[in-house]
């Protein structure tokens, strides 16, 4: 007896608790917009396509010049740049010729503003760098499109779970109500010697399992607000009641196939294409490179100054000949992991559709399920209703009268779940053949 009065002041406690938190009316194209906009998820998946994005802008190096500034001041009293320092700045007169000068000079000073430009002109593994880095950019923006598509299935899913909580709470409910009817019922007929106290505890057994399963279907439904919260980013952490009915929906599942334009599979294969143009490049280093240069130069005694000046330009031809054997090995790496992403993009592939076959027949078997435990709730409504006559009337065994409140409750829980489960396998068969 206190362990039952105990579980009921827990139950109230719970429902307190509840009641006191903060219900806010949700409907799903609000969850969704507010994942769109503040998920934390499609937030790191958009800062990838950034990293991905200024690595591809890097690679404009290729094409584009270097251009450097300097400005670069000295004194000097060594032979060899006093005399060049002179030289640049145009004040070299006869006496400096001097070997007493030339060999010890005095302090000179030299201000030197230098302006410096280099410009690739052939560069072929840059360009298939390049080519790579492209590659990789487009394949983040697809696997953004693809963390899209999955946020939106996560939302129906979660969205659903929602639902069915709340579909369950209004079942035990109903189901705890009848129960304290048949309390009464029984609790009267004990007063009037018509029942055994084995039967009318029979019947508070029953309650007292009635309220535990509300207690935890409660708890669902917060587990499920929470869920929400988390997918739109939002910390307060209320509780969500769904402004949509759970109800089944219509879908044809007619030609539904894997479609290799899906925006993960198309960022596989640009990957594969990225490791492809990254072999290609480590063989394009065996190969020479030809880039010009030139230079202006603004040279005073003063800084700032520029009483003298002059120009270089020219273009160089640079060949790495041999580097031990570090290029043949990078090359033969870069080959592996190209022959790696070609074999991964074929296994998933493969992987999804194996993951479409097996959805296809969650579906059709959910869809059975749906018809049967459709039926079987109206069987076990009519029973109900039968033995719960009869039970007032005392034409009926406690005992059977339980069994029967018992079964119509899990048939309406199963009832529902199916509809989760039905909607869920649609759900899911649009998510795998989007394109």
């Amino acid at each position: 007896m206190k362990k039952h009065i105990y579980i009921t002041l827990g139950f109230l406690a719970f429902v307190f608790v509840v009641k006191a938190q903060e219900l806010v009316p949700i409907s799903k194209i609000e969850v969704q917009t507010k994942v769109t906009e503040k998920n934390t998820s499609l937030k790191i998946s958009e800062e990838e396509f950034n990293q991905a994005r200024a690595d591809y802008r890097q690679t404009n190096a290729v094409f584009l010049p270097n251009i450097t500034a300097s400005h670069t001041a000295i004194a000097t009293t060594n032979p060899l740049m006093a005399f060049g320092s002179k030289l640049n700045q145009e004040i070299l007169t006869q006496n400096d010729f001097n070997p007493a000068l030339l060999n010890d000079p005095s302090q000179i000073e030299n201000y030197a503003t230098k302006f410096e430009i280099q410009q690739p002109l052939l560069n072929f593994d840059g360009m298939y760098q390049r080519k790579a880095a492209k590659s990789k950019m487009e394949a983040m923006s697809l696997k953004t499109e693809r963390t899209q598509d999955y946020l939106a299935f996560e939302v129906d899913k979660a969205y659903m779970q929602l639902q069915l909580a709340y579909k369950a709470v209004d079942v035990l409910e109903t189901a705890l109500e009848a129960a304290n009817a048949n309390k009464r019922l029984a609790d009267n007929s004990f007063k009037q010697g018509y029942l055994q106290r084995a039967d009318v505890l029979n019947v508070e057994v029953r309650v007292t399992e009635v309220q535990n399963q509300l207690q935890t279907a409660k708890s669902n439904v917060q587990n499920a607000s929470n869920y929400l919260s988390f997918l739109m980013n939002d910390e307060k952490y209320v509780i969500y009641t769904p402004t949509d009915e759970l109800t089944v929906s219509t879908f044809e599942m007619e030609d539904k196939t894997i479609s290799e334009n899906r925006s993960d599979i198309k960022a596989m294969e640009l990957a594969s294409n990225a490791y492809k143009a990254m072999n290609k490049a480590d063989k394009m280093t065996f190969l020479p490179r030809l880039n010009a240069f030139g230079s202006y130069e603004l040279y005073d005694d003063q800084i700032f100054q520029a009483d003298a000046n002059g120009y270089l330009f020219g273009a160089q031809l640079s060949w790495d000949i041999f580097q031990g054997s570090k290029r043949f090995g990078k090359a033969q790496k870069s080959k592996a992991e190209y022959e790696q992403s070609k074999l991964e993009y074929k296994q998933y592939v493969s992987q999804s559709n194996l993951e479409l076959n097996k959805a296809k027949r969650a579906f059709i078997d959910a869809e059975n399920k749906l018809k049967l435990n459709s039926l079987a709730l109206e069987q076990s409504e009519e029973s109900l209703r039968i033995r719960t006559n009869r039970f007032k009337e005392g034409l009926e065994k406690t005992s059977d009268l339980l069994i029967a409140e018992t079964q119509y409750a899990q048939k309406q829980l199963e009832y529902y779940q199916t509809i989760f489960e039905y909607n869920y396998a649609q759900a899911y068969l649009q998510f795998l053949t989007k394109e």
